[in-house]
């Protein structure tokens, strides 16, 4: 499969996305890639990892995210936070990011219409993913793949009691056992997955990890989540 993607390091090529921009402030643009399949009954927002570590949205396992949501019909928006790639601005301690995020479900809420909103993020964007979904009132399902509990607070979740699933490798350590344990223990809400063997980059672990996302978004459209309309 990798042969066909346009780097090792992207499937971009292999899915059906096209560009799209998020603009954020005046003189800060982001750089995005958005897909809506027709019918689309729900979208999500992916945030990819730590800008300042190589970070960006072409990612194998956000990309692995974006196809697995795809592939189940659901419309998606990954991104570029500032500072990264084509996107302007820069790094803003997770602060900023948590602006860029915002803004993210905005677009994708005005590309979609009236569907279900969640937001999914993968290590440092798993932190500002629950920061700005615990908080808009659109999201109604979060997915946080290896949640670096180890450095960050996601004591947030506890006010957003929606469909989320919590992944981790049970070699990460940046989201040691005990603490996944721990965290998921605490919130009834959170299904835990744990991949067996995987670090906290998924080498080789890329299947069951598109499992466990595929597991949590067709729970969540199937127990019939809420459309804005309704809410």
């Amino acid at each position: 499969m990798d042969d066909r993607a346009p780097d090792p390091y992207s499937h971009a090529g292999m899915i059906s996305e096209r560009p799209a921009t998020v603009a954020v402030a005046r003189d800060i643009v982001l750089e995005g890639r958005l897909a809506v399949p027709a019918g689309a009954r729900a979208g999500v927002v992916i945030c990819h990892p730590h800008p300042l570590y190589g970070g960006d949205m072409d990612n194998p396992v956000v990309v692995r995210v974006q196809e697995v949501c795809a592939e189940l019909g659901l419309a998606t928006l990954r991104f570029n936070f500032r500072g990264v790639g084509g996107s302007g601005g820069t790094h803003g301690g997770g602060v900023a990011e948590q602006d860029d995020a915002r803004i993210a479900l905005d677009v994708l809420a005005q590309a979609t219409g009236e569907v279900p909103l969640a937001i999914a993020g993968y290590s440092f964007g798993a932190w500002v993913a629950a920061l700005v979904g615990c908080r808009d009132a659109r999201v109604s399902a979060l997915a946080l793949v290896a949640p670096p509990l180890a450095m960050y607070d996601f004591g947030g979740v506890e006010g957003k009691r929606v469909p989320t699933l919590a992944v981790a490798g049970s070699a990460d350590p940046y989201c040691p056992m005990s603490d996944f344990r721990r965290f998921t223990a605490r919130f009834a809400w959170v299904t835990p997955a744990v991949i067996e063997g995987a670090d906290h980059f998924f080498f080789g672990k890329l299947y069951p990890l598109g499992e466990a996302v595929g597991g949590w978004a067709r729970g969540w459209i199937t127990a019939g989540a809420p459309s804005r309309a309704s809410e």
